[in-house]
């Protein structure tokens, strides 16, 4: 193991860098903030032993191809994986890793602050303090949506979710969720497991928690929206294309959500002029796991999992081969 070549595809923070370090791999890092274009990618994967990316990076069959024979292991700074061909990755031979529960706590955090921004209208208060343009208290001012007792629907009953619904017991609210399965964790919060629609009609605000697969792309679309409470709300710390965008306009112009909070997009970095003019949308940087510890164990965890199967050790937490 010692001497071979990790590609790390931008900078992680120096915890990940000393585990590397410390077991004596060499570093091939980019040191831009950018992330490297698929061309570059192919070029700075060849020859390594092991790739460090993040979840913008996209690990294709092509950028696989150009690491193998001699890669063994891609390990990803993130819980969701679907930036990377792990059909491919398993053809090659390849490992592939990710970071779950380490960020469940700071993500389910953020959806609260999403939350509750999005009910308050916190983002349109602050934008009017800025400019300049608050006059003074009002009693009809930025009037917004009461959080506590009211009914909150989880889609997607994973860590994630489970630590979203935990808070809610905090604000007094009624919990339904959607998901393959009954949790019982999710039962001892005293949520009720209901079909997607049920829980679209019922819910004052809906969560939403699923992973990006053929089966959840654009998972809510215009039929889900129009199923929404008429002043319901909902937040997505996700992935973006769990959420057919075009429609989210549409219906963000319509009332209907009255609301969204997001953290995610399709197609990332880019975000919609039509979703930036939109007032009654609470929009965040992807920054659900941005806090200096959870990203401190995200960068080791992956460090830990390349010097594991480097020397021949089984990762702790592969992704299941298709």
């Amino acid at each position: 193991m010692t001497g071979s070549t990790v590609l790390i595809t931008r900078p992680i923070p120096e915890a990940g860098i000393r585990v590397l370090q410390s077991a004596g791999l060499k570093l091939r890092m980019n040191q831009r903030t950018r992330q490297y274009a698929e061309d570059e990618l192919i070029d700075a994967a060849s020859g390594v032993q092991a790739i460090v990316c993040q979840l913008a990076d996209p690990i294709n069959r092509a950028v696989l191809a150009a690491a193998a024979p001699s890669c063994k292991i891609v390990a990803t700074c993130a819980v969701g994986h679907d930036n990377i061909d792990v059909g491919a990755a398993a053809e090659f031979g390849m490992t592939v890793t990710h970071t779950p529960d380490v960020l469940t706590e700071a993500t389910a955090d953020l959806t609260w602050a999403l939350l509750l921004a999005a009910a308050r209208r916190l983002g349109e208060g602050e934008r009017l303090v800025r400019a300049g343009a608050w006059r003074g208290w009002g009693m009809m001012q930025l009037l917004g949506a009461d959080v506590f007792g009211r009914t909150l629907g989880v889609v997607g009953a994973g860590r994630i979710g489970q630590a979203v619904a935990r808070r809610a017991r905090g604000f007094d609210m009624t919990i339904l969720y959607a998901a393959r399965s009954a949790k019982p964790a999710m039962t001892e919060l005293g949520a009720r497991h209901v079909p997607l629609d049920d829980l679209l009609a019922g819910s004052d605000f809906v969560t939403l928690h699923v992973p990006l697969t053929p089966d959840t792309r654009h998972l809510i679309g215009a039929e889900e929206f129009a199923r929404m409470r008429r002043g319901a709300i909902l937040i997505n710390t996700a992935r973006g294309a769990v959420v057919d965008q075009a429609e989210l306009i549409r219906a963000l112009r319509d009332g209907t959500p009255a609301a969204a909070g997001l953290d995610v997009y399709d197609g990332e970095p880019a975000v919609p002029q039509e979703l930036l003019k939109l007032e009654n949308a609470v929009l965040l940087p992807h920054i659900g796991s941005a806090t200096v510890s959870t990203r401190n164990r995200m960068a080791e965890m992956a460090a830990r999992e390349v010097v594991a199967v480097l020397s021949g050790e089984a990762a702790a937490h592969p992704v299941p081969r298709p």
